[in-house]
């Protein structure tokens, strides 16, 4: 498997995934759907009534906190965008271009989402990035 692809279609996955929650979904869906019309075309309606249903399923999962839900949704559109650009590798830059499109600082690079439970005394620390943390004592 070529490795870009792979990186891409996990990139596209997780777009996916992030922006089906927000109020811009229609671009993510709209974005793949062409992909597929031009690659499959019999299978763009399916594809597009999918990513619907992905939607309210992920909608659904978030409202009574199912996380896991989200990492299989996402492997799973991963899994078919993966396949989809192995078998028309003219798309990838067709995809990429999407992606820098929907995401708001041009990376190519969804945001990220961090969760994290604490209980008891512990502490957690999550950073996008770098992180710097002076100052810290125990209580």
């Amino acid at each position: 498997m070529d490795p870009e692809i792979a990186a891409l279609a996990g990139t596209a996955g997780t777009t996916l995934v992030t922006m089906l929650t927000t109020d811009t979904w229609h671009s993510i869906r709209d974005g793949l759907v062409s992909l597929w019309q031009r690659a499959r075309p019999d299978r763009a309606p399916a594809i597009a009534d999918e990513i619907s249903v992905t939607r309210d399923d992920l909608l659904g999962a978030q409202a009574v906190g199912d996380r896991e839900a989200e990492a299989e949704v996402r492997a799973e559109w991963q899994g078919r965008i993966r396949r989809l650009l192995a078998a028309h590798p003219e798309l990838v830059e067709e995809l990429r271009a999407m992606l820098v499109e929907l995401t708001p600082d041009d990376t190519g690079v969804p945001a990220v989402t961090q969760h994290a439970t604490a209980s008891g005394q512990a502490r957690v620390y999550q950073a996008g990035r770098d992180v710097r943390i002076s100052g810290v004592e125990d209580a």
